[in-house]
C-alpha cells in the first residue's frame, strides 16, 4: 500500500481502535520524526508523558492492514539515562511494546549497531530502518541490506524520510519485526553477575538485567517493572554487583558492544561507487563548512553572522514588521473596532463589554497579544530554529558555546533556550528541556527569568534608548551582562551537583527540505495555539478582575514609595512596572511614552531600562515556570528575581546621582 493512500485509510478508520504498540527509537538528528509524520495519519497528539514535562508524540498508521498506534521516543544514544528525555524513551521500551523500530544514520552503521545491541538484550521485536539513504550513497556509501538482515536476525528497510523513498518497504518490515538473534557478547566478568540477577528477576523479567546493572535505578523506580515486593531484593543485588567491577559496567558493556557493532558492519559494506560529480561536489563543500563551523576561527564569525540573521528574522521582520501590521492594521483596524461594535450592539453590560473589549479585554488584549504580538515572533523562531535543527548547525554552536557556558554553570546545548529567550522567554523555558539534570534546567530558567529580555521587550528598550545618550545604552548592556555572568556563576557554585559534559552528536551539514520544515513548524504552532494562549487569557482575566474591583489601582499606589524613592523613578511609572508583569512589551512601552513626554531624564531612562528588563517575567512565563519546575521553584525564582531588579536598580540609581548623571 503506498503512503499515501496508508494515509487517506487511516483518516477514514481512525475511530478504530490501535491494537499493535509501535515505538520509533533513535539516536538524535537522525529524521525519526520526519518517519514518524510519513507513517501516520492526521490524527496526532502531544501530551506529556506520565509524571514527566516531556512531550510525546502518537499517531497511528496502518501496517499491513491493521492499525497500530505509533509512538515518537525522545532521541537517545544508550539506555544509559542522563536526561528527562531518555528516561522517557526507556520508560516506553520496559513497558514492552509490540515492535521497535530502531531509526538509523545509513553513514553511521557501527554506531547504529551498538543501540540496536543493547535494544536486542530487551528481547523485543524489532526493525532496524536505515535512514539519509540519499545522503550515503552521495558519500559512496552503501552495503548489503540482506546480508545484515540476515546476520542481526530482523527485517532492515532503507529509507529517505523527507522524500518518503522507501516507506512502503519500512511499512513491510514493521509486519515482519522479529526478536533479534544477536545481543551484546557478555565478557566473562559480566557473565556471572548477569546470570545471578536473571536468577532473581526470573525468566518472565531476565531481559532486565543488563538495564539494572548500567544504570542507577532506585528501588521504587525497579518496583515498576517487576513485582515491587521483590524490587527492594533485586536493588540490593544490583548495589552488590556493581560494587564488584573496577570499571563501570556500562563503560565495559558500551565498550563490549561497539567492537562488535563494528565487527558486523565491516561484514556487510561494499565497494565505494563513485556518487554523480555534483554530489560529491556538494557534499565535499559541506562538509568542509561544517567543519569551520566547529573551529574557534572561523566558527565563531559564522555563528555571529547566522545569529545576526536571525536576529534581523525575527527581531527585526518579525517582531517589529510583522507585529506593527498585525497589531495597527488587523487587530487596530479590522478586527478589535468590529468585535468592539458588535460587543456594544449585542452585550447590553458594560462590564461584560469590558470583559470583551475593553482596556484588559479578552479580544483588545489577550488576544490581540497572543496572535498579533507573540504569534508571528514564535513563528519566526520556530522557522529559524527548524531551519537551524534540520541543515545539523545546532550542535556546532553547542560546541562553540560550552567553553563560555561553562562560567555559568552550564554547558553549550544551554544556547539553544538562551537564544529562544530572546524571541520569548516562555517557549525557552520549555526548550530547558534538553538539558540533562536537573540542576542545569533550574540554572537555565533563572537566568531566563532575571537577565534575557524577549524581543517584544527588546525592540522597545532599543527604541527607547536611540532618544538618550550612547552611555544609556551602554550601562544597560553592562549591567544585565554583568547580571547574567555573575547570576549564573553564583547559582552554579550554590546549586549542588556539576554541570554535565557535552555529549552530542554532530550530524553533517545538509539542505533542510522546506516541506519537512512546514510540517515541523505546524506541529510546534498548533501546541502554542492550544496550550500557551490560554495562558494568555487566563492572565488578562487575572488583571481585569484587578482592575474592576479597584486593586489594581490600590497596588500601584502602594509601588509608588518603591519606585519613586529608591529607583528615583516619577510615581507614574509604577503602573508601566505592573503591567509589564502581564505584558512585558506594554510595561516596556508604558516607559517609554513617559519618555516621550519628557517625563524621564537620562539617569530616569537608565534606570528604567534596567528594572523592566530585569524585574519579572511576563505571567505566561511564570505560569510555564510553575509547570516545568514547580510551584516551590517558580516562586523562589520569582523572589530572587525581584529582589535583586530592585537591589541593582536603586544602587544604579544612587550611583548616577553621585556621579552627577
Amino acid at each position: 500500500m503506498s503512503s499515501a493512500l496508508a494515509t487517506e485509510s487511516v483518516s477514514r478508520e481512525n475511530k478504530k481502535v490501535a491494537t499493535k504498540r509501535i515505538v520509533l527509537v533513535g539516536q538524535p538528528n537522525v529524521g525519526k520524526s520526519c518517519l514518524f509524520n510519513a507513517l501516520t495519519g492526521r490524527y496526532v497528539t502531544v501530551s506529556n508523558f506520565p509524571g514527566t514535562t516531556v512531550d510525546v508524540t502518537k499517531g497511528t498508521g496502518l501496517v499491513a492492514g491493521e492499525l497500530c498506534e505509533i509512538i515518537d521516543s525522545p532521541g537517545i544514544d544508550s539506555l544509559l539515562v542522563r536526561s528527562d528525555e531518555e528516561r522517557v524513551t526507556r520508560s516506553l521500551l520496559l513497558d514492552r511494546p509490540g515492535a521497535i523500530v530502531l531509526v538509523a544514520d545509513s553513514k553511521n552503521l557501527p554506531r547504529a549497531l551498538t543501540l540496536f545491541l543493547e535494544l536486542s538484550d530487551l528481547k523485543l521485536p524489532q526493525v532496524l530502518c536505515l535512514n539519509m539513504k540519499d545522503e550515503a550513497l552521495s558519500r559512496g556509501c552503501r552495503l548489503d541490506a540482506k546480508k545484515l538482515s540476515s546476520l542481526i536476525g530482523v527485517p532492515v528497510a532503507q529509507t529517505v524520510a523527507v522524500t518518503k523513498e522507501g516507506l512502503g518497504d519500512l511499512r513491510e518490515a514493521i509486519a515482519k519485526a522479529q526478536i533479534p538473534v544477536v545481543s551484546t557478547p557478555w565478557l566473562s566478568g559480566l557473565k556471572e553477575p548477569l546470570s545471578q540477577l536473571k536468577n532473581l528477576l526470573g525468566d518472565a523479567h531476565g531481559w532486565l538485567a543488563p538495564v539494572l546493572l548500567q544504570n542507577h535505578m532506585p528501588a521504587e523506580e525497579i518496583g515498576q517493572w517487576i513485582n515491587p515486593k521483590a524490587s527492594q531484593g533485586v536493588f540490593e543485588l544490583v548495589q552488590k554487583l556493581r560494587r564488584q567491577f573496577v570499571r563501570s559496567p556500562a563503560m565495559v558493556l558500551a565498550e563490549t558492544r561497539q567492537s562488535y557493532a563494528r565487527e558486523l558492519a565491516s561484514q556487510v559494506w561494499l565497494a565505494p561507487r563513485s556518487a554523480d560529480r555534483n554530489g560529491k561536489q556538494i557534499s565535499h563543500a559541506l562538509d568542509s563548512l561544517g567543519l569551520w563551523c566547529l573551529r574557534p576561527w572561523p566558527g565563531y564569525l559564522i555563528a555571529s553572522l547566522i545569529l545576526w540573521g536571525v536576529y534581523q528574522f525575527v527581531g527585526v521582520l518579525a517582531a517589529q514588521t510583522a507585529v506593527k501590521f498585525l497589531e495597527d492594521q488587523v487587530f487596530g483596524n479590522w478586527i478589535n473596532p468590529t468585535v468592539t461594535a458588535l460587543a456594544q450592539t449585542l452585550v447590553p453590560w458594560k462590564l461584560a463589554q469590558d470583559f470583551l473589549v475593553g482596556p484588559y479585554g479578552i479580544v483588545t488584549m489577550a488576544l490581540t497579544y497572543a496572535l498579533a504580538l507573540i504569534l508571528p515572533i514564535v513563528t519566526a523562531f520556530f522557522l529559524a530554529l527548524g531551519f537551524l535543527e534540520d541543515s545539523g548547525y545546532l550542535p556546532r554552536l553547542s560546541v562553540l558555546a560550552n567553553r563560555a557556558l561553562r562560567l555559568v554553570g552550564l554547558n553549550g546545548k544551554s544556547i539553544i533556550p538562551l537564544i529562544l529567550g530572546i524571541g520569548c522567554g516562555t517557549m525557552a523555558v520549555l526548550t530547558t528541556r534538553i538539558l540533562e539534570t536537573k540542576r542545569e534546567r533550574l540554572i537555565a530558567s533563572f537566568l531566563l527569568a532575571l537577565a534575557v529580555p524577549c524581543s517584544a521587550q527588546l525592540g522597545v528598550i532599543i527604541a527607547m534608548s536611540y532618544g538618550m545618550a550612547p552611555w544609556v545604552l551602554a550601562t544597560w548592556i553592562m549591567v544585565v551582562g554583568g547580571t547574567f555572568l555573575t547570576a549564573g556563576a553564583l547559582a552554579g557554585k550554590l546549586l549542588p551537583g556539576i554541570s554535565s559534559p557535552l555529549l552530542i552528536e554532530i550530524p553533517p551539514l545538509r539542505f533542510p527540505r522546506w516541506d519537512n520544515l512546514a510540517s515541523k513548524v505546524w506541529v510546534r504552532l498548533k501546541w502554542y495555539l492550544f496550550e500557551a494562549v490560554p495562558l494568555f487569557i487566563y492572565g488578562t482575566a487575572a488583571l481585569f478582575v484587578l482592575d474592576a474591583t479597584g486593586a489594581l489601582k490600590i497596588i500601584e499606589q502602594s509601588l509608588s514609595p518603591i519606585v519613586h524613592g529608591w529607583l528615583g523613578l516619577p510615581h507614574e511609572a509604577a503602573g508601566a512596572l505592573l503591567v509589564g508583569f502581564f505584558r512585558r512589551d506594554y510595561g516596556a512601552a508604558g516607559l517609554y511614552y513617559l519618555q516621550r513626554q519628557g517625563m524621564l531624564n537620562l539617569r530616569q531612562g537608565a534606570v528604567s531600562l534596567v528594572t523592566i528588563t530585569l524585574l519579572l517575567p511576563c505571567v505566561a512565563q511564570f505560569m510555564v515556570l510553575i509547570r516545568e519546575r514547580g510551584i516551590k521553584a517558580a516562586l523562589a525564582i520569582s523572589g530572587l528575581v525581584v529582589g535583586y531588579a530592585l537591589l541593582a536598580s536603586g544602587i544604579l540609581n544612587r550611583c548616577l546621582v553621585f556621579l552627577g548623571a
